[in-house]
């Protein structure tokens, strides 16, 4: 007999929060790959990238909506090294895949290779995620759907790592993160929609940790990662306005006349 799974046992809080956070990774994960394009040492720029789409946009999205699951009648927790291996596994696959678009010089290539990277990746992730979960329950997965998030993890990707070679104003990042976030969530939910669950051999309490004792220090590396992502975010976009502004203030000069050795401003006539 299947047992009943709840995936808003917290009503939706917690499918709310997932996506908050998975917009808030997206468009910072999103700046930063932005400045890795422009910086002539993209290194640090995709790490920062890899950590704030990877870290809070994918993983702690997922984390998030898993408090918001449940299995009626049946204890859950969470074995703590395979949870943060799955964390791991969310960072370096998008780090691979952005590495793939910013330093390959053919799109062509570099796009699906980075999508289907990133994007098994992330599939992965889910599932390592899930095979941590600790209960008295059997689990069991319908095939169809697991190859569907697949598809829509692989996707979602692809379309994530165009975003990162094409979009340059602020704006454009906020509406293309909102899109980002519904995809992750999407692939999560369609991840759980394959899921059934049936009552174990045995009733003794499952090992590993309880949700909440995830959650506490969860909060405050992500809270304090945020932050500083978004004061490194905030202060590159300062140095990237001024330098623009700097640029447009200077005097246009003829090059003929830079030729002859007088130089002088030339007149703008877009402005008149």
């Amino acid at each position: 007999m299947l047992l009943q799974l709840d995936h808003f046992n917290h009503g939706w809080i917690t499918p709310a929060l997932s996506y908050l956070m998975s917009v808030i990774g997206s468009v910072l994960g999103l700046r930063c790959a932005f400045h890795a394009r422009t910086a002539r040492w993209p290194g640090g720029w995709l790490i920062a990238a890899a950590v704030a789409l990877g870290g809070a946009g994918i993983w702690v999205m997922h984390f998030t909506a898993m408090l918001g699951f449940a299995i009626v009648g049946v204890t859950i927790h969470y074995d703590m090294t395979i949870t943060l291996l799955s964390a791991a596994i969310a960072i370096l696959v998008v780090w691979v895949g952005l590495s793939i678009v910013v330093r390959w010089r053919r799109e062509i290539f570099a796009l699906p290779i980075g999508g289907a990277v990133t994007g098994l990746g992330v599939a992965a992730m889910h599932y390592l995620g899930m095979y941590g979960m600790r209960s008295t329950a059997v689990v069991h997965y319908r095939l169809g759907l697991v190859a569907l998030s697949i598809v829509i993890a692989v996707a979602a990707s692809t379309v994530a790592l165009w975003f990162v070679l094409h979009l340059r104003g602020f704006a454009a990042t906020i509406g293309a993160a909102l899109i980002m976030g519904v995809a992750v969530c999407g692939m999560h939910y369609t991840g759980m929609a394959a899921m059934n669950a049936k009552h174990g051999h045995h009733d003794s309490v499952p090992g590993g940790s309880d949700p909440m004792q995830l959650l506490t220090p969860l909060i405050v590396i992500v809270t304090l990662v945020t932050m500083m992502l978004i004061v490194l975010v905030g202060l590159a976009e300062i140095d990237s306005a001024e330098r623009s502004s700097a640029e447009r203030a200077l005097p246009v000069v003829d090059p003929e006349l830079a030729a002859s050795g007088r130089q002088w401003p030339r007149q703008d006539i877009s402005r008149h």
